[in-house]
């Protein structure tokens, strides 16, 4: 490690979880992040902060003016830019030393595929369903740890999911309906500090995977009005879909649709 990067992470070094050998597994991990909006804004640019040296980041979408309430990474001056191209601007002006792919289109089939065996770690930015049971089907396929995010009006839920630990569930425990159609935060609103609590914990959660700090499979629920205990995920005997491994009405009924 460089004299300069040991001074710029000094104070996660410090932490006897972390050490120089921590700091260095962040530095040549590879994360990719589905969605440049209000989740994957504090995602991306806490990971970058934090030295994780190869984020690459896919988002199809533009910027919005509408997106600015909420999508910190983006500015008033990104309005009508691409999503990836402005957030790989500012993670830059971040944090110059890291590599960073800005994919300006949708990840499907056999690219999905590839980029999710690619990296250490998906981070699930999306704001519908289906994108989120294909990148659950991708991550079981491919052993890729995937930490899940989703926000909307005042309610917030991260759950990170390790198929190779045998006592993590996957999404589809949570939500074995794949019919199911996802509100968003053009139709029901969204308070624009939710999204960062939920972005910043999916950060976290990151870190802990690659830190291997966390061992996952336990959903964790922020409601903006009121305090929600963490509720950790056990695995039951009964079988469903995805993983089989949980028993989804008992474990995780609060929630249902959610959008970023």
């Amino acid at each position: 490690m460089l004299s300069d990067q040991i001074e710029r992470y000094s104070r996660q070094i410090k932490l006897p979880q972390v050490g120089e050998t921590g700091q260095q597994q962040l530095l040549d991990a590879r994360v990719l992040i589905i969605g440049m909006g209000g989740l994957g804004s504090p995602v991306a640019m806490y990971l970058v902060a934090a030295g994780v040296g190869h984020l690459v980041i896919s988002d199809y979408d533009r910027v919005d003016e509408s997106n600015l309430q909420r999508q910190i990474v983006h500015t008033q001056a990104s309005i009508n830019e691409l999503k990836a191209a402005s957030a790989r601007d500012t993670l830059l002006r971040l944090n110059p030393a890291v590599s960073i792919d800005a994919l300006n289109y949708e990840l499907d089939d056999e690219e999905l595929t590839k980029q999710v065996k690619q990296a250490n770690v998906v981070v699930d930015c999306t704001d519908n369903f289906p994108s989120r049971f294909e990148l659950n089907r991708v991550s079981l396929a491919t052993g890729t740890p995937i930490v899940s995010g989703a926000a909307i009006r005042w309610e917030g839920q991260v759950s990170t999911f390790i198929p190779k630990n045998s006592d993590s569930p996957c999404y589809q425990c949570l939500y074995p309906d794949t019919g199911m159609e996802a509100a968003t935060c053009a139709m029901e609103g969204v308070i624009a500090p939710i999204v960062g609590i939920v972005g910043t914990t999916q950060a976290l959660e990151t870190l802990n995977v690659l830190l291997e700090t966390g061992d996952g499979g336990r959903p964790l629920r922020c409601q903006g009005m009121k305090s929600v205990p963490p509720v950790r995920i056990d695995p039951l005997t009964d079988k469903v879909l995805g993983c089989q491994k949980i028993d989804f009405p008992v474990f995780f009924p609060l929630l249902s649709s959610q959008s970023s």
